[in-house]
């Protein structure tokens, strides 16, 4: 894992850091896996623009992933680690002894040539995937599930972490990486070790196009606009807009949004940090 600061021969590339690739082991993707992504624009299905900021961006083919890694016992060999367009990760071509392909997510030290499994009786390495009644206390683990066959929903951005804490009963205390500590069923899958590409957070853009080739249009402060397009609008000169909120009034930078009467917040222990 590296990243590049490339020379200034343009000025877009002046504060230009990009990725190193180092882990990266081929730019062609297995075709079985691949799917069409199509775009919107922002736009509904009467071409008008329903969502603001958003639109043009690369053309991407989807990468078919295994997030819930359910086949059980069949050792994989890691062909290839590749870029993905649709995440911050990079992923992993799996070649299964039976013969199927599958994408994953890849691991930190996930090597090409490396055997992984999922599985219950298995050892805890890097790139397996187990359920959290099977992984040993303080483990470093990812992509978790939130309920037992859903597949990863949790930690599976670059370089993203949690943290098994404790084990009592039908649950295990989890530690996440917004801080927060929560419960989740032990019959839930896991997979060892931290999310590739963590130097993903090191990486500078360097111009305002290389967002329009992420499909992000120019975004616009709300206290720049009127007082008729945001409650922070309006106001003589350079004036700082009162309390942040929302265009539609809600408070924001601080302000909790998430309901007292949420059936699952019994299942948080300590809420993240703010």
């Amino acid at each position: 894992m590296s990243v590049r600061k490339l020379k200034p021969i343009t000025p877009g590339q002046r504060f230009r850091v990009v990725n190193g690739f180092d882990a990266i082991t081929t730019d062609k993707p297995e075709k079985s896996l691949l799917a069409p992504k199509k775009r919107s624009g922002g736009r509904n299905s009467q071409g008008k623009m329903t969502m603001r900021y958003k639109g043009g961006g690369h053309k991407r083919r989807y990468r078919i992933i295994d997030f819930k890694r359910d086949k059980q016992g069949i050792p994989a060999t890691v062909a290839t680690i590749e870029y993905d367009p649709n995440r911050t990760a990079f992923i992993a071509l799996l070649n299964y002894q039976d013969g199927e392909k599958r994408y994953v997510i890849a691991q930190n030290g996930l090597q090409v040539g490396q055997n992984i499994v999922s599985g219950s009786d298995i050892a805890p390495e890097i790139g397996n995937a187990m359920p959290l009644s099977s992984i040993p206390l303080g483990t470093i683990i990812s992509c978790i599930e939130l309920r037992p066959g859903q597949g990863a929903v949790m930690a599976r951005s670059a370089g993203s972490f949690a943290q098994l804490m404790a084990r009592d009963g039908k649950f295990a205390t989890v530690k996440l990486p917004s801080g927060e500590v929560r419960m989740i069923l032990v019959n839930c899958m896991a997979t060892i070790g931290a999310v590739s590409n963590s130097d993903h957070q090191l990486i500078v853009g360097g111009k305002a196009g290389r967002t329009r080739w992420l499909g992000r249009r120019p975004r616009t402060r709300p206290v720049a606009m009127n007082p008729v397009d945001h409650p922070m609008g309006g106001g003589e000169g350079r004036s700082s807009g009162g309390h942040p909120r929302s265009r539609k009034g809600l408070p924001a930078k601080g302000y909790r949004t998430r309901s007292k009467t949420k059936a699952s917040n019994k299942y948080i222990v300590e809420r993240r940090k703010k």
